[in-house]
């Protein structure tokens, strides 16, 4: 597997001891047993780090990378495949579920372990495309025209070399039905040096429609070195937009909402989907109920131009397509 080197001044962090003392934390705050936490292991870059508050176990980007102890609950209506994934999978790390679409699981590593990730338990060493040559994952989209876009997913593609990303994206504007590339990625946000020339350099020109979606969850995950990175990504060409996921504790208010639409914009990217939580076993305490979540959307409608309202949506496991959270006025 061809991983992308981090930069020398990013780093990670992989010990939940080493994060407390890094935020000035209490040594002593609950966290998830060792052998649960092997499984689905801390791993933050620090560049996301510095961002977080010193002090503050309510930070709402600490939230987010926290391995708590409420992980061990066992909750009902929760499982290990909380998308209906694994009855999806085809060769070369492709996943099919949706007409006209082909996701790639690039690879198993991304930049951060995000604790709410619907993929936490995903089978990556079974699964993913970077055990094999690109030529399979190549082959099964190219056999099937009624491909007209191609996903690129992970972990995070972008946690891949740009020699091995180039090789792919280059076979993929070979195929010709494909029409659009889409790459869902939260390394700008969390590692934005990774966004560097070599990236740039495959992303831009190439036959297809490229569009970044990117994943942010709060305004205070965009600093200076993010909007440098996106004003990049904007430089190619490529369509930008956000997909943010509702969490209890980290963004389940009207104000956290519409300042990270605002910003959003400020930086040049279009929100896209704010996903209701997918019930992975782990990840319950991050759950907002549907009544709160259609409140919270009546509020930003309210307060924020339309086009900066992303769409309220859960993915249900056999749908043809993401749900539409409705609501009433």
């Amino acid at each position: 597997m061809d991983i992308a080197p981090p930069s020398a001044t990013d780093g990670f962090i992989n010990s939940p001891a080493e994060l407390l003392r890094e935020l000035q934390l209490d040594p002593a705050l609950p966290e998830l047993d060792a052998a649960r936490r092997r499984e689905f292991p801390l791993h933050v870059p620090r560049s996301f780090v510095r961002r977080m508050r010193c002090g503050d176990p309510r930070d709402p980007l600490f939230l987010q990378v926290w391995p708590a102890a409420a992980e061990a609950m066992e909750t009902a209506g929760f499982s290990l495949d909380a998308v209906g994934e694994l009855g999806q999978r085809e060769a070369g790390g492709v996943i099919r579920k949706y007409h006209g679409r082909a996701l790639i699981v690039t690879t198993g590593a991304c930049a951060v372990n995000c604790r709410y990730c619907f993929r936490r338990h995903f089978p990556y060493a079974q699964s993913a495309a970077d055990g094999h040559d690109w030529h399979t994952t190549l082959d099964t989209l190219a056999a099937d025209p009624s491909i007209s876009e191609a996903i690129l997913s992970g972990g995070d593609p972008l946690s891949l070399s740009n020699a091995r990303l180039a090789a792919l994206v280059h076979g993929l504007d070979a195929i010709p039905h494909l029409k659009r590339l889409r790459i869902h990625t939260r390394v700008p946000v969390v590692q934005p040096s990774r966004v560097d020339a070599g990236c740039i350099g495959w992303l831009t020109g190439g036959r297809l429609q490229r569009i970044v979606v990117v994943h942010a969850n709060h305004a205070n995950e965009i600093d200076a070195d993010v909007a440098a990175a996106c004003q990049r990504l904007r430089g190619t060409g490529a369509l930008l937009l956000n997909q943010s996921v509702l969490l209890r504790g980290v963004n389940d208010s009207a104000t956290a909402l519409a300042t990270l639409s605002y910003r959003l914009c400020e930086v040049g990217i279009l929100p896209y989907y704010l996903h209701m939580l997918d019930r992975v076993q782990g990840a319950a305490h991050f759950e907002v109920q549907e009544l709160e979540a259609t409140r919270l959307m009546k509020e930003l409608v309210a307060e924020l131009p339309g086009y900066l309202v992303p769409r309220l949506v859960r993915e249900i496991s056999g749908r043809l397509a993401k749900t539409r959270v409705q609501w009433s006025d």
